[in-house]
């Protein structure tokens, strides 16, 4: 495998990757999630040996999960905090984000205890396809319907690590202009409103490290270098978020292993660290090959590493549209929207609507 995939490629305007990355993790959520909770033993016998590697396979039609509507709340909540910002008043960015995932919780059907604020609608609020439930976390919808705004120090769901923050989390990593602290910290905070494990909240702020980098410019393995080095440096540490991430850079060095060998080394990805690892993985192990002077082969388009990427992802026993979803992120912050295929766009859900939470995150940071 190259040591350095993606250098040659042209940068794509921060507009790009900000789509790119919400519609790429869309559709890594989307595919995942007709699997979700099926063994690969299951997933095979519906799909073949190959398992689901398109949305044509799909007779009933693709739905996104709970990864996608969290994401696009995060958006909102972000973009809210960036609206007080942009107008010369200072928001908490937390408290803003704390009532973008109260309307979510709304959305849902729960109700947060009269001690909790009542947020005001906003736009996002009134699209029908996100008030669908789709196997949202527990720990997502204990934790808010506490009541209880969560942070580091007095945290709710303290023993809670589930894959619910960090598959929420790449939005923070697409705001530009803020120091990788900040956006480490914005992540983790965030992820302290619903679970409290240090894992969790550390592999959120992995991961919006990641995209952060990757909007920056970085390679892939430049930016995951960076950030394994940041992750070993936390004060802190969990040290099972370091383990599976090294072991995802280890394993993705021969290529494409099976499913199998994928949860035996990485885990199912219902938690934290293993749904960072197993996403990461899957783009690092379908990632192009570069010749000697570092060309591109004109058959690795972005688009393929996509397909590839995300069908390596889904197909395990396991939380695939959380691991799925992450994938798509990486990917789609990277590349931009050249690596999106057009037949699955086609195939997704309600496209308009992320677009829509896109353009006003892109409207308040270039604003």
């Amino acid at each position: 495998m190259s040591t350095d995939p993606g250098a040659d490629t042209r940068q794509p305007p921060l507009e790009s990757r900000i789509h790119g990355c919400l519609l790429g993790g869309a559709l890594g959520d989307s595919l995942g999630y007709a699997v979700e909770f099926d063994s690969i033993e299951e997933i095979r016998g519906r799909f073949g040996n190959d398992g689901l590697r398109e949305f044509a396979a799909l007779d009933g039609g693709s739905h996104f999960s709970d990864d996608t509507q969290m994401t696009l709340y995060t958006v909102d909540g972000l973009v809210e905090a960036l609206e007080w910002a942009n107008s010369g008043v200072g928001a908490d960015v937390n408290a803003c984000l704390w009532l973008a995932y109260l309307r979510w919780l709304a959305s849902q059907g729960e109700a947060a205890p009269p001690s909790a604020p009542e947020p005001q609608p906003r736009w996002i609020d009134k699209q029908a396809v996100l008030r669908h439930r789709r196997a949202p976390g527990n720990a997502c919808l204990t934790g808010l319907a506490s009541g209880e705004m969560g942070t580091v120090f007095r945290p709710v769901n303290p023993q809670s690590k589930g894959s619910g923050t960090v598959m929420r989390s790449a939005p923070f990593g697409l705001v530009p202009h803020i120091t990788p602290d900040a956006v480490y910290k914005l992540s983790a905070d965030a992820a302290s409103l619903t679970h409290g494990h240090p894992s969790a909240r550390q592999s959120a702020g992995a991961f919006s490290l990641l995209i952060h980098r990757l909007v920056a410019g970085d390679s892939l393995h430049a930016a995951v270098a960076a950030v394994l080095a940041e992750v070993r440096g936390l004060d802190g540490l969990a040290p099972e978020l370091p383990q599976r991430l090294e072991a995802a850079v280890r394993l993705a060095g021969s290529g494409p292993t099976t499913p199998e060998e994928l949860v035996r080394e990485l885990g199912e990805g219902w938690v934290a660290e293993e749904a960072l690892a197993v996403g990461l993985y899957a783009v690092l192990a379908t990632a192009p090959d570069l010749d000697s002077s570092g060309a591109r082969n004109p058959d690795d388009a972005p688009e393929n590493h996509f397909r590839a990427a995300v069908a390596l992802a889904v197909n395990h026993s396991g939380d695939s549209d959380s691991t799925g979803s992450i994938a798509g992120n990486i990917l789609g912050a990277f590349y931009g929207e050249a690596c999106l295929p057009a037949s699955w766009l086609d195939a997704l859900e309600a496209p308009e609507v992320i677009r829509g939470m896109a353009d006003r995150l892109v409207a308040v940071t270039t604003a």
